[in-house]
C-alpha cells in the first residue's frame, strides 16, 4: 500500500461511487435470502454471480489469497471470516463485508446482521455501531482530522457504552487499490492525526466488540475473532470527504429495506 494520500477527481468519485452501489446491492440480495439453514457458501455464491452480472468483479476474492467473494463473519469473528458450509441458526448474528472492482477502482461496503430473535444486549450493540458509523462521517469534512473521526466513534461506542473498539483494524482509502493510505482507526484524539482534504476516499468501518476490545487470528491465517468469546459488530461505508458534509458513497438504505421485509431477519 502506497504511504501518498491521493485525492480523488469528481469523476474518479463517481466510478468509486458505481463500485459502491454494486457492492450495496449484493448485500441487498443478501439481506433478501438469509435466513436459517442458508450456509455462508450459498451467500457468497449469490453476492459473487450478481457482482460479475453488473459487469465488475469480487476484489476480495484472491486478495492476498482470500478465497472467496464476501468476508462473513458470524457471532465473534469480527471480521476476515472465510465461508463455509455451516448452516445459519435462529440467534446468529452475521457481518458481511464486500468489495468490487470495476473501471479502475474499488468499491467496499459491509453490515451486520441478525436472525430472528438474540438478546436484548446484542441487539443494543448492533443499533449503537451503526449509530456509530454515522457519528464518524460527520466527521469526515474539510478542515477536520483523522482523529475527529475515530474520536467520535470510540465515544459513542467504549466511552458512553464500555463497548470494546478493536484496535488491531482500521479503516482506510479507497480508490484504484482496495487499501490505500490514509488508515482511519476507530478510536483517537479530536485534533489529531492528518487534515482532511477535499477528494479523499475513505473506507469507515467501525468494529466494536459486546466485551473487551482483544481479538486474535485463526489458523486459517484470516478469521479475527473476540479474544473473550463475545460477539462483535461491524459497518461500514465508503465516502467521499466534503466541505459541509461527507457524500456516502455507499447505500444501506437498500439493505434495510430488504431486511424490512425479510421476516427472518430483525429490523433494529
Amino acid at each position: 500500500m502506497s504511504k501518498r494520500i491521493y485525492a480523488k477527481t469528481k469523476e474518479e468519485i463517481e466510478l468509486i461511487r458505481e463500485n459502491c452501489l454494486i457492492v450495496s446491492d449484493a448485500l441487498a440480495l443478501i439481506a433478501e435470502i438469509l435466513k436459517p439453514g442458508i450456509t455462508a457458501n450459498e451467500l457468497d455464491k449469490a453476492a459473487e454471480e450478481l457482482i460479475l452480472d453488473r459487469g465488475a468483479r469480487p476484489a476480495f476474492k484472491g486478495y492476498e489469497g482470500f478465497p472467496a467473494t464476501l468476508c462473513i463473519s458470524p457471532n465473534d469473528v469480527v471480521v476476515h471470516g472465510i465461508p463455509n458450509d455451516q448452516e445459519f441458526v435462529d440467534g446468529d448474528i452475521v457481518s458481511i463485508d464486500c468489495g468490487t472492482y470495476s473501471k479502475g477502482y474499488y468499491g467496499d461496503a459491509a453490515y451486520t446482521f441478525a436472525i430472528g430473535e438474540i438478546p436484548e444486549d446484542t441487539v443494543d450493540l448492533l443499533r449503537i455501531t451503526r449509530e456509530s458509523l454515522y457519528k464518524g462521517i460527520e466527521k469526515a469534512v474539510v478542515g477536520n482530522r483523522i482523529g475527529d473521526i475515530g474520536a467520535a466513534v470510540q465515544r459513542h461506542t467504549e466511552r458512553k457504552y464500555n463497548y470494546g473498539v478493536v484496535r488491531e483494524l482500521v479503516g482506510h482509502g479507497v480508490g484504484r487499490e482496495l487499501h490505500e493510505e490514509p488508515q482511519i482507526p476507530n478510536y483517537g484524539r479530536r485534533g489529531k492525526g492528518k487534515k482532511l482534504q477535499a477528494g479523499w476516499v475513505i473506507a469507515i468501518e467501525p468494529m466494536i466488540n459486546l466485551g473487551k476490545r482483544h481479538v486474535y487470528q485463526g489458523d486459517d491465517g484470516w478469521t479475527i475473532r473476540t479474544r473473550d468469546g463475545s460477539v462483535s459488530a461491524h459497518f461500514e461505508h465508503t465516502v467521499a470527504v466534503g466541505v459541509s458534509e461527507a457524500d456516502i458513497l455507499s447505500d444501506h438504505g437498500r439493505i434495510e429495506e430488504n431486511i424490512k421485509n425479510n421476516p427472518n431477519l430483525l429490523d433494529f
